[in-house]
């Protein structure tokens, strides 16, 4: 995977400076400092299409190489800038060093390149279709979402299987 290109990197630059790291001080954010510095998926807790994509990433990341976190809950709250948790029409990857961000269909293509095989493909696939297109694309489906896909009361709930991978 070519570790950035020159319009997902500006997409990833304009989101990097707002990144508010845990602190250093106990925590309860120290305690999962280790699992921090895997690849993070920030989704819409209430959306019914974010669940069942998060729900189909977790099917095929059998190497369990990702978190998950709903974009309601503490962990957006202490990695996220107030506006990317605002904007909940979209989906965020945090890579694993925590030093870039890649939204919408930037964070798409990401997430299937980390599936591995045959999904990675797809998101070659996706790469090809320049980024302004894509994320009109994107921006249709997520202005659709609920009413196609229903909004829920409350945010997704993890089996005790897929719990280690949740943060709150």
């Amino acid at each position: 995977m070519n570790e950035s290109t020159s319009v997902d990197q500006a997409a990833a630059s304009e989101s990097t400076s707002s990144i508010v790291y845990p602190a250093e001080s106990p925590g309860k954010y120290n305690e999962e400092k280790s699992t921090l510095r895997k690849p993070m998926l920030f989704f819409d807790g209430v959306c019914g299409l974010c669940n069942s994509s998060v729900d189909f990433a977790i099917a095929k990341d059998k190497n369990s190489r990702l978190l998950y976190s709903p974009l309601q809950g503490e962990t957006a709250k202490q990695l996220l800038s107030e506006d990317q948790i605002r904007n909940i029409a979209t989906v965020i990857l945090r890579t694993e060093d925590g030093k870039h961000l890649y939204k919408r269909s930037a964070a798409i293509v990401r997430l299937l390149w980390l599936l591995g095989f045959p999904w990675n493909i797809c998101g070659w696939t996706l790469w090809i279709i320049p980024l302004p297109i894509r994320d009109l694309g994107y921006r249709i489906i997520a202005g659709l979402r609920y009413r196609l896909f229903e909004k829920h009361a409350t945010c997704r709930m993890p089996t005790p299987e897929e719990r280690a991978r949740f943060l709150p």
